[in-house]
């Protein structure tokens, strides 16, 4: 083990601090505190105390005496973790054998305890209340409790053995998920009807996205953006003649790479818009390249053409040669659309356009049954807690149900449209935002509505416990080794904690760090979240020796206080290429500045000085430029350098000089050198640092 808190070995021999206090007190070891560290030899030492005394000790219960032996010495060898399970599995293990019940979750209500022990909770409850102890049928039970309690009806849990957890496979969860759907699909394919077509806006920044969904919804959004650029992604609904069609807006700008990625991921239809005032550019490529991963048809919507300097056909040209989209009327089979959309022109053709796109891709849903969707946002509100935004593709939503999305389950307590309305319920390519999560949901995650909570919470309880045994199969690195490898690069590393309003700007914000990462510096983002700026990130930053970047977040006073007494750096930023370029100055900072040299003057020694007690100095006549105090100074004799270092004294006739000037005469002193002689040239030069450059998005 090594260097444990002597609470921790308190907890590991079942006995409290105060006892085992007294206990290595009677044995000579003496500590302060319950807080206090014991060393290997200590650790040992008190094991061995405890193994004598644990040959033969009984311990009292209520209903039974069970004999408590300590495990052989190779047992001290192993883990807290290791013992804890170890000495689950004896408490499963001293229970009475009329009943045996294995479970594969570690915590469990007193109402789900009392399901599978097959006792009526109310009996439980009832019996524990004379004993004069307090239950309530939600409490939720560790497994230590859930044994205690199983225990006193004559029944034993244990936890299913590991290679049980690991057999766990994605097809037994997708059973009750998407293979359902599927095979509903193939079973009642006469069932499928069309649904409204998912749309996803998308472009270079500023080439006019939010502003053409402003003239299809007649709303203002993009004016109370900050920095007049879409920052989160949003879902609305519109109707067009009758029918319905869903947008999702996604920003342009680069950082939004993962936003983009999801936004495609979710959608039927790309529009891809391009300014006809500035063509094809990084990001439209960017966005082009997302819808053609995605396989989804591409609407070209040619934005500003009432621009003086719009110019169509070159756009068109640069759609041809850099994305290789052919427009419709130059013989190609790309849908191009010329629109403004500041003024309204062409918005009703791109609108029959997407109608007609729809059409022909035959977009079909499955109208009843249980729902499924993807979440294309979510974030964590303080008073509401997690909410999610969600575009269903089967089935009707319905308040009530519950669900599954990705590793964690809900029941869903409301639902608002995409204006904040509530509704009672959503059906296929719906925008709506639920609420009634356990925990944020990830954003690419597929909600899956579900029978039961019971059902729900097994599912998700099988995800974390797969998830748990793919942890235990990786391969961690050792300290040595990680030490090695920083002393072998000697590369620096920034620590950054991340809190923003959203999941997806979090994985924004991850994208455009880690950019900036290069051969000399590593960005670690220690960790990223959702919610406020808390005392808790900021023990994480000290513990970590990180800095916190917050994206539109709050960070209260406590907070603040706590940072100024730990020491770390709080920025906030609304605005999130701000965050990015002060990072890159703060990437700029850290490296060691550049040592150049330069040349100061020279000079020749005209004679030599013996004095007594000081020792040689050398009478120089200055030919050019200047010498100072701390110059440094190169000797060459015959043109081969004899002495480089430092000056020891410098004297303008009788007196101290911090700097003298050709063409005058001085008297140097060298430092830890008297080997000079008349007519050795002399070199003064300066080392000054000059601030490096960073070559950003260069990494090894």
């Amino acid at each position: 083990m090594g260097k444990m808190r002597v609470y921790e070995i308190a907890k590991l021999m079942d006995i409290s601090s105060k006892d085992l206090i007294e206990e290595l007190t009677k044995h000579g070891i003496f500590v302060k505190n319950h807080m206090s560290v014991l060393e290997e030899e200590e650790e040992k030492k008190i094991l061995e105390i405890f193994d004598k005394k644990s040959e033969s000790e009984i311990v009292e219960d209520k209903d039974e005496t069970v004999v408590t032996e300590v495990k052989e010495n190779e047992k001290s060898k192993l883990s807290v973790d290791e013992k804890k399970a170890d000495k689950r599995k004896e408490e499963s293990k001293s229970q009475p054998k009329d009943k045996v019940i294995y479970v594969n979750v570690l915590s469990m209500s007193l109402r789900e305890l009392a399901e599978t022990m097959k006792i009526p909770v109310n009996k439980i409850i009832q019996e524990s209340f004379s004993k004069g102890i307090i239950l309530n049928p939600n409490k939720k039970m560790e497994f230590e409790e859930c044994v205690e309690l199983a225990g006193k009806y004559g029944i034993a849990i244990e936890i299913a053995e590991d290679e049980d957890i690991v057999d766990i496979k994605e097809d037994d969860i997708e059973k009750d998920l998407k293979g359902y759907f599927d095979n509903l699909y193939e079973e009642k394919k006469s069932g499928l009807i069309n649904r409204p077509p998912v749309v996803t806006v998308m472009g270079h920044v500023d080439h006019g996205k939010t502003t053409l969904l402003d003239s299809i919804r007649a709303e203002r959004v993009a004016e109370s953006e900050a920095g007049g650029i879409t920052q989160a992604i949003g879902a609305y609904q519109v109707n067009c003649n009758g029918h319905k069609i869903t947008f999702i807006d996604t920003p342009g700008h680069e950082a939004f790479t993962e936003m983009r990625a999801r936004g495609a991921q979710a959608t039927d239809i790309v529009v891809l818009v391009i300014a006809a005032d500035d063509g094809v550019m990084p990001q439209t490529v960017e966005a082009f390249n997302h819808a053609k991963e995605a396989k989804v048809p591409i609407i070209v919507a040619i934005n500003k053409i009432d621009k003086p300097n719009a110019n169509i056909d070159l756009t068109k040209q640069q759609m041809v040669s850099k994305l290789n989209l052919v427009p419709e009327d130059w013989g190609g089979d790309t849908v191009t659309v010329n629109i403004s959309a500041k003024k309204g022109e062409g918005i009703e053709e791109l609108l029959d356009m997407i109608l007609l796109i729809s059409e022909m891709a035959d977009i079909k849903c499955y109208p009843k049954g249980r729902s499924r969707g993807v979440i294309v946002e979510s974030s964590l509100d303080q008073k509401i807690g997690a909410t999610a935004t969600c575009i269903f593709k089967d089935g009707v939503l319905r308040v009530g149900q519950y669900f599954v999305a990705g590793n964690t389950w809900g029941k869903v307590r409301a639902i608002k449209d995409y204006k904040g309305r509530p509704v009672k319920e959503a059906h296929p390519s719906d925008p709506v935002e639920i609420l009634g999560f356990g925990e944020v949901p990830d954003s690419h995650s597929i909600l899956y509505v579900v029978e039961s909570a019971s059902r729900a919470r097994n599912i998700v309880e099988k995800i974390k416990l797969r998830e748990k045994a793919d942890m235990l199969k990786r391969k961690h690195i050792s300290l040595e080794e990680f030490y090695d490898m920083v002393k072998e690069n000697e590369r620096k590393i920034l620590k950054i904690v991340i809190k923003a309003d959203s999941f997806g700007t979090v994985e924004a914000l991850r994208n455009a760090i880690a950019k900036l990462q290069t051969d000399e510096i590593t960005i670690e983002i220690v960790h990223a979240g959702i919610g406020a700026v808390t005392s808790m990130d900021v023990l994480l930053a000290s513990a970590s020796d990180a800095i916190i970047l917050g994206f539109k977040v709050r960070v209260d006073r406590k907070t603040y206080g706590e940072a100024e007494r730990e020491k770390v750096q709080i920025r906030t930023y609304d605005i999130i290429f701000s965050m990015v370029e002060d990072v890159k100055k703060g990437l700029q900072g850290m490296l060691e500045p550049e040592k150049v040299e330069q040349i100061i003057g020279h000079g020749v020694i005209k004679k030599i000085y013996k004095v007594k007690k000081v020792g040689t100095i050398a009478g120089v006549q200055l030919d050019e430029g200047f010498v100072e105090k701390q110059s440094k100074v190169r000797v060459y004799r015959n043109g081969i350098e004899i002495f480089n270092g430092d000056l020891d004294s410098l004297k303008h006739f009788q007196n101290d000089a911090k700097r003298v000037e050709a063409p005058q005469e001085c008297g140097i002193r060298f430092k830890n050198f008297d080997e000079v002689s008349e007519e050795d040239e002399l070199e003064f030069y300066a080392i000054n640092e000059v601030e490096r450059q960073l070559e950003f998005g260069k990494k090894k």
